[in-house]
């Protein structure tokens, strides 16, 4: 019998099949990758193997065995057992997973009690055994530790502790590295690879990311509009794919190895002054011995109708840098000048967009800052500018919660361009975005930038992204510049060993070179 045992599984939101007709099955110790875009179902049918749509109002069909329980037909008992103890979960945001309130321990601990009858220290001790084997440094110190004392690398570590406290016999891992930077990225692909090959746990990974699924698993479902389109093994599918939709899901993943396309950006105009200049900008937050500079010492300038790439790991100062350049914080110490209209297009548009107003309101903010009182004007121009970004312009009287995360993103664009800026900072744009609408989304700013003339600073941690895109690329840690140049340059001869560090972990598409770096990892580990 097999681990996992789908057949025919359908699941409704009202009128909505979010699941049509899936079946697929996975073996003891395997690893099947479900990739797709945003909407094809993927998060939908993993959940339905822990029977987590119960209660919801979503109306599930078909069959579903995980490790031998009949999941349609257990009973909130049976359920409560299957859960934690024969399949746990990781999911995505792991901030919204811990409780903030408890110790990282603790909560593991909890969970390990519920499914064993065990003492609290022996919980406890459990809890501290599976922080040390996730890579937690000082495991029994930061047991205690709560969860926003972590990083976002630790806190995902901490999740896939607790999923392995009861020793399970499946892991599902929803979209586990999205919000990650490339190397703490390859760290917890390299640990679940390393966790199944020890335990002979399945993993069922559900991504966005085709690079990811090639670094982790066996085999590959792809799934479009709740159907599964294409399954085999991953060399397979992902190295000579059959289906047009495979086709089409490979070819919009940026390559790290790939020079910028023509639909990149335009070459700056370096006759003319620098629309933003820094001069060895500081920003130190806190006070004495908790002072700490995140930018410390960046001289940099930006051109009419550029685009320059800043990546680097979480923490090395990227937002920071981001934030002084168009005026949110002011430098500690340095020159910084802007002789240009900045606007900045923020990494999530669910929070930087407002639930309560329609979204044509919220561009038109900008409008009504800059004096204009017109309603019929405002309500004109906004429609125009939506028109720009790839929506209808009737979208004006709908509400954020109505759009996808890519139509999101697009209203940011068009509220930032509300204000007429000449250089805008889009500070993590693409990267919560599956890899087809990060591809339409940095084709509007390419097509913008050409039309307009805009020059853009491009924040992420998505180093193919950033050679997609750029001119000119930085590369942040600590705070610093530590090599600056032609991305082209840059990104073929890098001459920072960090940088070195940084391509080296970007996924692979082949799983052939995947298993070669993931090996090469290794032994850079164990030096």
């Amino acid at each position: 019998m097999s681990l996992v045992e789908v057949s025919d599984l359908s699941i409704s939101f009202g009128g909505v099949r979010a699941v049509d007709g899936l079946s697929f099955s996975l073996e003891a110790g395997g690893a099947l990758g479900v990739v797709g875009e945003s909407g094809s179902g993927k998060s939908a049918s993993a959940y339905a193997l822990l029977g987590l749509h119960r209660g919801t109002g979503a109306k599930v069909g078909g069959s579903i065995r995980v490790a031998g329980v009949d999941v349609t037909a257990a009973d909130d008992a049976e359920l409560r057992a299957l859960r934690g103890a024969k399949a746990a979960v990781v999911f995505q945001d792991p901030l919204s997973s811990l409780d903030p309130y408890y110790a990282v321990g603790d909560q593991i601990a909890e969970v390990y009690r519920v499914h064993n009858r065990a003492s609290r220290r022996a919980a406890r001790a459990r809890a501290v055994e599976v922080l040390d084997r996730v890579g937690i440094p000082d495991a029994l110190r930061r047991s205690r530790s709560r969860p926003h004392e972590f990083s976002g690398g630790m806190r995902q570590r901490a999740l896939i502790a607790m999923a392995l406290a009861c020793e399970p016999q499946l892991l599902i891992a929803d979209e586990p590295t999205t919000a990650l930077d490339v190397t703490v990225q390859a760290q917890i692909l390299d640990l679940l690879h390393d966790l199944r090959r020890e335990t002979g746990m399945g993993l069922l990974l559900v991504t966005h990311d085709v690079g990811v699924a090639a670094e982790s698993v066996d085999e590959v479902l792809v799934m479009q509009s709740g159907r599964a389109v294409e399954r085999g093994p991953v060399s397979e599918v992902l190295v000579a794919p059959r289906e047009p939709y495979t086709r089409a899901l490979l070819a919009a993943v940026p390559r790290v190895a790939e020079a910028r396309t023509s639909s990149g950006a335009k070459p700056a105009d370096d006759t003319g002054a620098p629309l933003v200049e820094a001069v060895d900008v500081r920003q130190v937050f806190g006070r004495g011995k908790s002072a700490l500079a995140a930018v410390d010492g960046v001289s940099l300038t930006v051109r009419r109708g550029e685009t320059l790439g800043i990546v680097g790991e979480s923490g090395s100062g990227k937002t920071t840098l981001g934030r002084m350049l168009v005026g949110l914080l002011e430098p500690t110490s340095g020159r910084l000048t802007r002789d240009a209209r900045v606007q900045m297009v923020f990494q999530d548009p669910v929070s930087s967009l407002n639930p309560r107003r329609s979204i044509g309101e919220s561009v038109a903010d900008p409008l009504r800052a800059s004096g204009e009182r017109d309603e019929v004007v405002i309500r004109a121009r906004v429609r125009d500018l939506l028109t720009r970004v790839g929506l209808a312009p009737e979208s004006y009287d709908r509400y954020p919660h109505e759009f996808s995360g890519g139509q999101r993103q697009r209203v940011g664009i068009a509220r930032a361009l509300a204000a007429e800026p000449e250089l805008i900072v889009c500070d993590e744009a693409v990267s919560a975005l599956d890899v087809t609408t990060q591809a339409q989304v940095t084709a509007l700013l390419a097509e913008l930038q050409r039309e307009l003339g805009l020059a853009l600073v491009f924040i992420a941690h998505d180093l193919a992204v950033v050679r997609q895109v750029s001119d000119r690329v930085a590369v942040m840690r600590q705070g610093r510049i530590v090599e600056e140049g032609e991305v082209d340059e840059v990104y073929g001869n890098p001459r920072d060993p960090y940088t070195k560090q940084l391509l080296a972990a970007v996924p692979a598409l082949d799983p052939a070179l995947a298993t070669v770096r993931r090996a090469a990892r290794k032994e850079l580990a164990a030096a």
